[in-house]
């Protein structure tokens, strides 16, 4: 994960150089594309803190093994619900959200308050009915 963290590390460090050179560029008057190349690197970042906090966890992944093999990488890395509907009313509520920013602010509204309980339906999936833990 270490190679994986620093990759992201320079992608955020180009998309700082980026914006900089686009504003100057620009003359700092577009205001669409400058904010989201500085997002963009806060995201980059955000990854690559996510690597190394997950790396100083759990240690050398097999990624990062000189000697690491590919049946290293076997075992289980979560559990997904295959029979989950949750992610798909999750993404129409995106959806409804995304045009509620672009025809009104009640359809907005109507997406966030339908987004809010596709989380919260997805995220306690396993906290009860039949399959409760």
């Amino acid at each position: 994960m270490k190679v994986a963290a620093n990759i992201f590390w320079i992608i955020g460090l180009f998309f700082i150089a980026a914006a900089t050179l686009y504003g100057f560029w620009v003359e700092w008057t577009e205001w669409a594309g400058i904010p989201a190349l500085y997002a963009l690197a806060g995201m980059s970042w955000m990854i690559a803190w996510y690597l190394n906090v997950t790396e100083r966890k759990y240690g050398v992944g097999p990624a990062d093994d000189a000697d690491g093999q590919i049946a290293d990488y076997a075992g289980t890395y979560g559990t997904f619900a295959p029979w989950s509907w949750w992610p798909l009313g999750l993404g129409l509520a995106c959806a409804i959200i995304v045009t509620g920013l672009a025809v009104g602010w009640w359809i907005f509204i109507i997406g966030v308050i339908a987004g809010a309980y596709f989380t919260f339906g997805w995220v306690y999936e396993f906290s009860r009915g039949k399959y409760a833990h």
